[in-house]
């Protein structure tokens, strides 16, 4: 599983010209799944991004966590982040899970970090042609990736 997590002061997901999710300050959070990925990976990416000390305190460092500051989350599905480039230029995103393993998890990866926020998230749609707005914060940009936990 990988993680591109982006602080924003606000972020929005349109789809056919609606808007389907909008935050404020807080994180959009770009997921891609593979097919090895298991609960155990899931839980832990939830807690990690809910706890991530990425939001200025009173003295301007990095030190509060999307709990800490009440943030937002969107969470938007996206398969090229797996893509492999090793091999000439058109990407291969063999990694990457099937839609209908990748769907399941998606949804039970949005399901934890609801229950780690305490809070509703907004979303994306699995699947969908998406229009992601984003002003960043920072710019911050994490890069997560469950199978190197670095």
């Amino acid at each position: 599983m990988r993680l591109l997590i982006q602080r924003v002061l606000e972020s929005s997901v349109v789809i056919d010209e609606s808007v389907k999710s909008e935050i404020g300050e807080g994180l959009l959070v770009l997921s891609g799944f593979e097919e090895a990925d298991s609960d155990e990976d899931l839980a832990w990416a939830a807690a990690k991004l809910v706890r991530l000390r990425i939001f200025d305190d009173a003295q301007g460092v990095m030190n509060l966590s999307l709990q800490d500051i009440n943030g937002e989350a969107l969470i938007v599905s996206q398969f090229t982040l797996h893509a492999q480039t090793k091999k000439g230029n058109r990407p291969s995103y063999i990694r990457a899970a099937r839609p209908e393993r990748a769907a399941v998890l998606y949804d039970k990866f949005v399901q934890l970090v609801q229950a780690e926020l305490k809070k509703k998230v907004g979303t994306g749609k699995f699947g969908a042609n998406m229009q992601v707005s984003l002003v960043n914060s920072g710019p911050v940009t994490i890069w997560i990736d469950t199978k190197q936990r670095e």
